[in-house]
């Protein structure tokens, strides 16, 4: 039975950037039952712990905004999750906030729409060719792309994935971009495509994803905002 429902934020650094995304599901179940976390289970034949991560990150990616909604079948302050969880995170795994949500509230994946990135591209390049190429890329209408993985080819079109676009800074050859790409559950944009796209040819030499930006219009989280209490 679920009582209630824990929003997590947490921080993904350099040592744990290069495991899976099903490694991290199965990394977070085991912390949290070596922390007595009273976890809620799913239903039928072979019952899982409710425990639900907003997006993939992908592999060598760092990230200190991801987000996971944990069900509970008894309640658990946010300081006793964290004091209690934090002790069996291992290096490079950092929770940053801990809150409550409505039990009625949509599936964490379905609110997912945008995600913001910041990338480090060595460059040679001038201030003022990023800056052209950055606003060709956000003027044009469309940006026809192919993507292989194994023997697959995928053409698709890159630029409505891009939402925002910038150059931060630039010098000593490094080249710091901005981005918020589209993440939910039709499409997702990949940075190191989108610094492609803009004519570097190497490829990034990190990718940082700094938040999950969440579509905060429906019923449902409008109710819980009035009411101010789990439904």
């Amino acid at each position: 039975m679920k009582v209630q429902r824990l929003r997590v934020t947490f921080s993904r650094g350099e040592e744990v950037k290069h495991i899976t995304h099903l490694d991290l599901m199965r990394f977070w179940e085991r912390a949290l039952r070596r922390a007595a976390i009273p976890l809620a289970y799913s239903e039928g034949y072979s019952p899982g712990p409710r425990i639900s991560l907003a997006a993939p990150l992908p592999v060598g990616v760092t990230s200190s905004g991801e987000l996971m909604d944990v069900y509970l079948s008894g309640r658990v302050t946010p300081y006793d999750f964290i004091k209690d969880v934090g002790q069996q995170l291992p290096a490079g795994v950092a929770i940053g906030e801990v809150r409550e949500v409505g039990l009625g509230l949509p599936s964490l994946q379905s609110q997912v729409r945008w995600s913001e990135y910041q990338v480090d591209m060595a460059t040679d390049r001038s201030r003022e060719d990023v800056q052209e190429a950055v606003a060709g890329l956000m003027a044009a209408e469309s940006l026809p792309w192919q993507h292989q993985r194994d023997k697959e080819v995928r053409r698709y079109d890159l630029r409505p994935l891009v939402h925002d676009l910038r150059l931060e800074v630039l010098g000593d050859g490094l080249c710091t971009l901005g981005m918020r790409l589209r993440t939910d559950s039709q499409a997702a944009g990949r940075a190191e495509q989108v610094a492609a796209a803009l004519g570097f040819s190497d490829p990034p030499l990190r990718i940082h994803r700094l938040k999950l930006i969440l579509e905060e219009t429906s019923p449902a989280l409008q109710a819980w905002r009035r009411h101010g209490q789990p439904e």
